[in-house]
């Protein structure tokens, strides 16, 4: 385990440049310069909010999930802002994105949830230490029949 003090920083530069990833796939039209600024900004945000390297990446798979859900609202806007009357083909690719898109978000924010329990519940190490008491048994309420 990573117990560095640039752990978390590294972590973020990671998650950073992951986010800004899923933005330049999501929107296609974005310049190389707007990466940056976005992988900049992202950067700064993890920094900022992930104290440990569990929160970093709780924070960069919900901007994952919240741009999952933003980029079939982008390809229906590029679209509409093409033509104002859509043809199939423009139609399918708006009902690819939405399926896409509304799927690959609920995997990102169910897996961001998992990640901000996680980093919620403190890290309790098993104990190596043998103990001579035995472990008492705990038995239901209910008393078993004999047949």
């Amino acid at each position: 385990m990573v117990n560095a003090w640039w752990g978390p920083q590294l972590n973020a530069l990671l998650g950073g440049l992951v986010v800004a990833a899923g933005a330049w796939l999501a929107w296609d039209s974005i310049s190389l310069w707007g990466v940056f600024l976005i992988a900049g900004c992202v950067v700064g945000f993890l920094i900022w909010k992930g104290r440990t390297i569990g929160l970093v990446w709780a924070w960069a798979t919900l901007l994952l999930g919240v741009e999952s859900l933003v980029w079939p609202i982008v390809t229906m806007v590029q679209v509409r802002s093409i033509t104002m009357e859509p043809t199939d083909e423009q139609m399918g690719t708006i009902l690819s994105a939405a399926l896409t898109g509304l799927v690959s978000a609920v995997f990102w924010i169910t897996f961001s949830y998992g990640f901000f329990k996680r980093a919620g519940q403190p890290f309790v190490a098993p104990s190596t230490e043998t103990t001579g008491t035995p472990t008492p048994m705990v038995r239901s309420g209910r008393s078993r029949r004999n047949k």
